[in-house]
């Protein structure tokens, strides 16, 4: 087996021609720096409601998944072996509330992404017109940081045709992912999904979908716009390390105290179970 890379969550191995190991750790990140402290069991909990995911989106768009149990048995439970692909360098993001970095850039401009929204709204809104696609760069830690980008800017990247592909398939799986959430109780405020190509161009999506760490997820119980509402997400570290006194979010991250681990995994757990409708196992 050949270690590949690791990410700031991930690891990535090849046993086999054509095929990839993606093994999700117990590492947790805030604003591009991987944290000191793990979140023992996130792995497990990232993989398998990104499996769920997969599958309750497979008739959207093709995925990578090839096996979730043909893995190396120290993997279980966290791996996903999966077909190799092309990755698309565009994260590919779908906003059907304003909130975070869309809510700032709104606030700013009026716009997200290069899209007008309408005067007047405020934070945790739903968009009128619905979901839109923001894009943003992708760009490894050591560089710099992911940008808003516009959809003409992808599409100087990628070509005008990919890049009408990429926004209607991003919307389609948002579209499809927030009706289900809702279904359950939950609202899916906004989400990333990551693009490759297979060896015959077709597009796949690949990564995580729908997790935590990738999502913004709200308890439609819960939902008050105008103001920040209350995470079931990755929001919750990203709040507690911005409040940390003295870090100016570069490297070396703060270490998490134990009664923070502790509730980031409750959310996470919480998630899991509302969306999925099964009690998690360890």
């Amino acid at each position: 087996m050949k270690h590949l890379h690791t990410g700031k969550v991930r690891d990535l191995y090849s046993d086999r021609d054509g095929e990839l190991l993606l093994v999700a750790s117990d590492r947790v990140s805030v604003y591009d720096v991987v944290l000191p402290t793990p979140v023992p069991g996130k792995g497990k909990i990232l993989n398998q409601l990104s499996l769920w995911w997969f599958e309750q989106l497979a008739d959207v768009v093709p995925n990578h998944v090839i096996s979730a149990t043909d893995v190396p048995a120290a993997f279980a439970g966290r791996a996903i072996r999966c077909r190799q692909v092309d990755v698309i360098q565009v994260e590919c993001i779908a906003r059907g509330y304003l909130a975070g970095g869309g809510w700032a850039s709104y606030r700013e401009t009026g716009l997200v992404s290069g899209v007008q929204l309408p005067p007047g709204l405020v934070e945790g809104d739903r968009i009128p017109a619905g979901p839109i696609f923001t894009p943003t760069s992708k760009v490894a830690p050591e560089v710099g940081h992911d940008e808003q980008i516009t959809f003409a800017e992808v599409a100087e990247l990628t070509g005008p045709e990919l890049a009408a592909k990429l926004r209607d398939t991003t919307l389609a799986l948002y579209n499809r992912a927030s009706a289900i959430a809702e279904k359950r109780g939950v609202i899916l405020a906004d989400t990333k999904f990551e693009f490759g190509l297979d060896a015959e161009g077709e597009l796949i999506v690949a990564d995580e979908v729908c997790t935590p760490d990738s999502s913004r997820y709200w308890r439609a119980d819960e939902w008050q716009p105008g103001h920040a509402l209350p995470s079931m997400d990755k929001q919750y570290l990203r709040d507690w390390s911005s409040a940390v006194e003295g870090w100016d979010k570069t490297a070396p991250g703060p270490e998490i105290p134990a009664e923070v681990v502790a509730e980031l995994k409750r959310r996470y757990v919480a998630m899991y179970e509302q969306l999925t409708e099964t009690p998690w196992q360890e």
